[in-house]
């Protein structure tokens, strides 16, 4: 058994799509997923990429997907890897694919000066987070997400 782990290339953007509606199925949100492959396409290689990703294949079977972007710390003033969906196929997880994914991520960090990696979790993913904790991760429990969209984010730009 051989795990192989690269950058996404031009026309897997179904590939990707179908990690997305995987993992959304499986955190109960699949009714927000709007995104086409024409979407995934323009942030991946559009003019002006928005996110990068990286695949997982099993002997050569896609088994997961980590989907990230740089984001930026003023306080540190460095920029870091912000992990927006991890994602390993349910038969194939227990084989450390996901922890390859982030060992992955953490090297990038490392190699590039980048002082953090970090993510999100819901909260009810127990098996998620005691495999994060397991890892090292510390839950940033003192901050609280806000988000603003749709008519509220049309009336806040107004």
């Amino acid at each position: 058994m051989s795990l192989a782990i690269r950058e996404v290339r031009p026309g897997e953007e179904a590939l990707v799509l179908g990690f997305i509606r995987k993992l959304a199925q499986y955190e109960k949100l699949l009714h927000e997923v709007t995104a086409t492959e024409a979407d995934i396409r323009h942030a991946l290689f559009g003019p002006q990429p928005r996110c990068r990703c990286d695949l997982a294949f099993w002997d050569e079977r896609p088994a997961g997907f980590a989907l990230w972007f740089y984001n930026f710390s003023t306080f540190a003033g460095k920029a870091g890897i912000y992990l927006e969906d991890l994602y390993v196929e349910q038969d194939l997880r227990g084989r450390g694919i996901g922890k390859a994914l982030l060992r992955g991520l953490a090297r990038r960090c490392l190699a590039e000066g980048l002082p953090r990696l970090q993510w999100w979790v819901l909260d009810w993913n127990a098996p998620s987070i005691s495999a994060y904790k397991a890892m090292g991760a510390k839950p940033m429990e003192e901050w609280t997400v806000y988000r603003v969209s749709g008519p509220e984010l049309e009336a806040l730009a107004s």
